[in-house]
């Protein structure tokens, strides 16, 4: 089997992280597979916000906490979170950041280091507490955020799951 698609049947998500920095050039290459990922019609109407600071990551899952009453919630103590965000009249947003948020976990993935899909912005990103830490970390007001990614080096073993979905090939 190739590289890439060992790549992809083997990455998980990862809800448990060691406390170990991920070097610098690894978090640029998985940025850099970011901006990487195709965008409707070309625009790249996004904005890729890495937070390496674990304090910040915190203060910003306790806002989400407070805004969804979600209690203990913590996005899982990453190391890294990647924001991706994009502008609120891109009618392709949503699908680019899920494109690039794709890239980012296969990038992370084949560098060894975890990753897990974050949803809990979406729908609350304008909630005045949470607009005011986003914009702290430099994310445009005028930027939405549908997803995001906590990265680590995983402190859990996955194993292989079953899939479930269908799959239909129509000759």
């Amino acid at each position: 089997m190739n590289e890439t698609l060992q790549v992809i049947l083997t990455r998980r998500s990862t809800r448990k992280f060691l406390n170990k920095p991920i070097p610098g050039e690894d978090l640029d290459n998985i940025l850099k597979a970011a901006l990487h990922a195709p965008s409707g019609m070309g625009r790249q109407t996004w904005q890729f916000t890495a937070v390496k600071n674990r304090e910040k990551i915190r203060m910003l899952a306790a806002a989400i906490e407070k805004v969804l009453g979600r209690e203990g919630y913590d996005m899982y103590q990453p190391e890294v979170l990647i924001i991706p965000s994009n502008d609120k009249e891109s009618p392709y947003g949503k699908e680019d950041n899920a494109c690039a948020l794709e890239n980012i976990f296969l990038a992370a993935h084949s560098l060894g280091i975890g990753s897990v899909w974050i949803n809990q912005l979406q729908g609350i990103c304008d909630n005045p507490e949470i607009r005011e830490i986003l914009t702290s970390f430099g994310v445009p007001e005028n930027h939405v955020v549908y997803g995001m990614a906590a990265l680590g080096y995983a402190d859990d073993v996955k194993s292989e799951k079953e899939r479930i979905g269908k799959v239909v090939i129509v000759e």
